[in-house]
């Protein structure tokens, strides 16, 4: 396997009145993945990517980490640096952002 991990973070977009991760800030999360893993010299290990409807709108902004699938909801540009540190280089889940479908 080429990379270790998978970031999906959700950028679709919907129709008002619908929540959409797209239009809440999914391409800024994206974005803040790439740069803070290219930041830490682990873009060729762990790739970030978009993705359609992860079917947690309500939740949104919403990404998905495989190979584990944990989601995670609400999250922030603020909370990237935090995700990449403690699931993505020493694969701790980031309790407070988890989703439990």
């Amino acid at each position: 396997m080429k990379f270790t991990k998978h970031v999906f973070v959700c950028t679709n977009q919907k129709e008002a009145p619908k929540k959409s991760c797209g239009a809440e800030h999914g391409a800024a999360l994206l974005d803040a993945f790439k740069q803070e893993l290219t930041q830490r010299g682990l873009q060729k290990e762990i790739r970030a990517q978009r993705a359609g409807c992860l079917d947690a709108c309500a939740f949104g902004p919403a990404l998905v980490v495989y190979p584990e699938g944990t989601y995670y909801g609400n999250v922030q540009v603020a909370d990237v640096a935090e995700i990449v540190e403690k699931h993505l280089v020493n694969n701790e889940v980031v309790e407070r952002l988890k989703l439990d479908f």
